[in-house]
């Protein structure tokens, strides 16, 4: 009897043979190609930190020159030479100043800060010249700010000790002021201040009387030539609360007591600055109409 042929088993198919041979042979072929390159250190390295601050992994590097501050106007900053410093390192100091780049500016804006300066140089020269003896002899001190000018009356050659009488000499003074501070626009303050050492007489129970009647009498004199509108006055009397010393000595407390006439021309100067806006911004396109160039020291000149 004639044996049955054996039954076929099944298996792998005979290309994944093949197959298998050409994987392990390539395999093979990267891992030689691998094992003959050469990794660039630094530029790993560079890479690596790249990656991290893009990924804001916090870090110390070690500063090895000034560090320099950038700037969104100018593609090149220069900082100024660093302060000396007694620790090893080299840091950056910064300032609550707000910076003002004049190439940020327009004319007009630079125009009109021009005369506005003009303007104020012209009322402090007008002042000095009325109190250029007092203040040389200490009677007198002048400041001014951007919007303020303060003329501080001292005591010395003005008041009596503990008496709110002006002294004669002094009152023509002020007769001669109340002529120039007609001109300047803005509102006065005249302010009485003390030193912290008690009064108490008759005419005053204490330093704020005292502080009080020597404003009012300042103001007085101002009026009494008529050229003054007393609308534009206010009068303080704030005894020793704004001193501007420590009252630890006497001639601390000699400067302290004092009068202070305080001029204020923030509102004038906001209607000067739009009124030049108004005409520097506005070409002469109509008829009657005239532009004033407040660059040219020739032209007009402007007031308020």
């Amino acid at each position: 009897m004639d044996e049955l042929p054996e039954e076929e088993k099944p298996g792998i198919p005979a290309w994944v043979v093949t197959f298998a041979d050409l994987m392990s042979l390539l395999m093979c072929f990267f891992v030689l190609l691998l094992s003959f390159s050469e990794i660039d250190a630094q530029k790993f390295k560079q890479i690596a930190g790249e990656l991290s601050k893009a990924f804001g992994v916090q870090r110390e590097v070690p500063v090895l020159e000034i560090p320099k501050g950038t700037s969104p106007i100018f593609d090149k900053f220069s900082p100024a030479p660093p302060e000396p410093t007694v620790v090893n390192q080299v840091k950056q100091t910064t300032t609550d100043e707000q910076p003002e780049l004049e190439t940020l500016r327009s004319p007009t804006e630079q125009a009109i800060d021009a005369a506005l300066e003009e303007t104020r140089e012209q009322q402090m020269d007008k002042i000095m010249a009325v109190l250029e003896q007092a203040v040389s002899e200490g009677k007198v001190d002048i400041a001014q700010d951007r919007h303020r000018i303060i003329i501080r009356i001292e005591e010395k050659g003005s008041f009596p000790s503990g008496s709110a009488e002006l002294t004669w000499e002094f009152e023509g003074l002020l007769l001669e002021m109340a002529e120039v501070l007609a001109d300047i626009p803005g509102k006065l303050t005249i302010e009485g201040h003390t030193d912290n050492v008690p009064i108490r007489t008759d005419r005053f129970a204490s330093n704020w009387n005292l502080a009080a009647a020597r404003a009012a009498a300042v103001a007085n004199v101002l009026l009494a030539t008529g050229e003054l509108d007393p609308q534009r006055l206010a009068v303080k009397g704030l005894a020793d609360t704004q001193p501007r010393v420590p009252n630890d000595t006497p001639a601390n407390r000699a400067k302290n007591r004092r009068v202070e006439i305080i001029v204020d021309r923030s509102d004038p100067m906001e209607e000067e600055v739009l009124r030049l806006r108004e005409i520097l911004g506005n070409p002469a396109d109509k008829e009657g109409t005239t532009v004033i160039d407040v660059t040219n020291p020739d032209g007009p000149k402007l007031s308020w």
